[in-house]
Order: structure tokens, then C-alpha cells, then sequence
């Protein structure tokens, strides 16, 4: 059972933070000081996602907006789409979806119940946004979607800081790619710094099943000289490089997209992850979130 506890906001009148013992270690919902219902979900001291209950098209952390430029172009704007979330945190690009393609509908895998209700308790989902959620872990939860049925897999899944070793081999993403449409796009999000290893196993590991991919994350990042957030999308069909590049370029914090050679180049020869050799995702160095 969840057990919640409140903790002093930073001045008179200002929201609490909330604290609660999950399965994951203990989660916290600190309020963001410039908005009065906003909210970062951390676990363990590890931020796991933003929310503004007020306008949830707003997202903070470059990762999740480098996922809604991926949600937006998915499918014409507005239309509704079939959504699956491989981890919940504060359901976040859910929201994001619900609020620009109403009548979407949408599926949330998150393994920790206890932080579900906990989210749920505190920052509660519209329920004519028809968002269905899930105590049951991501690979489980694929095993019971139909062939076909997603228009977009969403992966952003961690236990504490780390990625689960069963959510990152070739077996896990062809079940990913079972329950896409033909036209279906797969974007996860991947923790990594230098050397890049886990990053260029997880591409190569992609690039077993999709036949076309991007890899979008801040240029440091991608040279190996910070710990930090990178989005990888893979498709069946053609993606629309020019585009998503723009945007992700004109975020407020930057990022570029690696594609086609540039992407094979990174990856450098790296093999593909299988059920036999996956490892979690490496733990970040001290002070990578300070």
C-alpha cells in the first residue's frame, strides 16, 4: 500500500510536496514554483517526468518534447490514434495526446501499482480522455495487445534511473513491432553518457526490426560528454527526417537528429541486444540530475 506524506512547500501558500513509499523506492511530487499545478514526479532523486495539470500540451523536459514532436507527427494533426505507453510516470505524453487528438485512445503499462495510485491520487486523469491504465509490467502488457492495433508505441520505462534488461533486446521489439500498424512508429526514450555503449547497442538492436530509424538527443550527449536523455523512433516506412529535425532544432533546449549513414556511423559496428546478453541501462554518475 502507498503511504503518503506531505512535506513544507518553499513559502506561505505555496503547494506541498508529496512523498510516498512506491515499489520503486520513494516518489516525490514537488510543485513547480511558477505554476500552481504543475508538478515534477521524481523517484529515488531521479525526475521522471512533468506534468501541468492546467495545460498538459506544455511539456518541460526536452526528452518528452522531443517525444510530442514524434506524438504530433505520427498522424495528421488532430486525428485520433491508437497510443501505447510502456511506463507510466505522472502520464505525461498521454495527457500530451488526449489534449491535441481528443478521442484518441490510449493504454498505459506501469509496473509500480503503488505509484500509479499515487499519481492517480494526486494529479487524477480527465476520464473522457479515454486513458486506460495498467499495474502490470511493459512486456507483459504487449503480450495482450492485438496485432496491429497500435498507431504509436511510446517506451519510457525505468526502474529507479535504470531501463529493465528485458525491455531492451530484439525479442522485446519485435512483440513492439506484432502490435504496430503497418504504418505505426515505435519512440523510446534511452539514458546513456560516454563511452555510449548502451545508446549504440540499443540502435543496432532497433535497426534489427525497423527498417528505418532516427536517433534525436542534445549534441553533447551524442559526443559522449554528458549523461542525459536520448529519443530513438523506428518505422517500417519512411520518416519525415526534414521536419522533425526543424523542430527538435528549434526547441528551447536544442537537439539534432542522426538518420541513414550519419545514424550507421554512430552506431559503429555495435551488436544487437538479444534476451541472452541484455543488461538495464547504465545507473547515471553522481550529480547528473543536480
Amino acid at each position: 500500500m502507498t503511504k503518503s506524506r506531505r512535506r513544507r512547500g518553499g513559502g506561505s501558500g505555496s503547494p506541498e510536496a508529496l512523498t510516498a513509499v512506491v515499489a520503486g523506492g520513494t516518489a516525490e511530487l514537488v510543485p513547480d514554483p511558477e505554476r500552481s499545478r504543475a508538478w515534477t514526479l521524481l523517484v529515488d532523486g531521479a525526475p521522471q517526468s512533468h506534468v501541468d495539470l492546467d495545460d498538459p500540451e506544455r511539456l518541460s523536459f526536452a526528452y518528452q518534447r522531443r517525444l510530442g514532436h514524434i506524438a504530433d507527427l505520427a498522424a495528421p494533426p488532430g486525428r485520433p490514434v491508437h497510443a501505447l505507453h510502456l511506463g507510466g510516470g505522472a502520464f505525461t505524453l498521454a495527457r500530451y495526446i488526449a489534449a491535441g487528438r481528443p478521442r484518441s485512445t490510449q493504454q498505459i503499462a506501469e509496473v509500480d501499482g503503488a505509484l500509479v495510485d499515487f499519481v492517480r491520487a494526486h494529479l487524477p486523469l480527465d476520464p473522457r480522455d479515454r486513458i486506460r491504465v495498467r499495474a502490470v509490467d511493459a512486456r507483459a502488457a504487449l503480450g495482450r495487445i492485438p496485432d496491429g492495433w497500435a498507431d504509436l508505441v511510446i517506451a519510457d520505462v525505468f526502474d529507479g534511473a535504470r531501463t529493465p534488461a528485458h525491455l531492451t533486446s530484439t525479442e522485446f521489439l519485435t512483440e513492439v513491432r506484432r502490435v504496430l500498424r503497418p504504418a505505426g512508429w515505435y519512440a523510446a526514450n534511452i539514458t546513456d553518457g560516454g563511452p555510449l555503449v548502451h545508446l549504440r547497442g540499443q540502435v543496432a538492436t532497433a535497426a534489427e526490426v525497423f527498417p528505418e530509424l532516427a536517433l534525436a538527443a542534445d549534441p553533447a550527449l551524442l559526443r559522449g560528454r554528458r549523461f542525459g536523455n536520448a529519443v530513438l523512433l523506428g518505422a517500417a516506412g519512411e520518416l519525415p527526417i526534414a521536419e522533425l529535425t526543424r523542430l527538435i532544432a528549434s526547441d528551447p533546449h536544442p537537439g539534432r537528429v542522426e538518420h541513414g549513414r550519419t545514424l550507421a556511423a554512430f552506431t559503429g559496428g555495435a551488436p544487437a541486444v538479444t534476451d541472452a546478453t541484455a543488461r538495464p541501462s547504465p545507473s547515471p554518475p553522481p550529480g547528473a540530475f543536480d
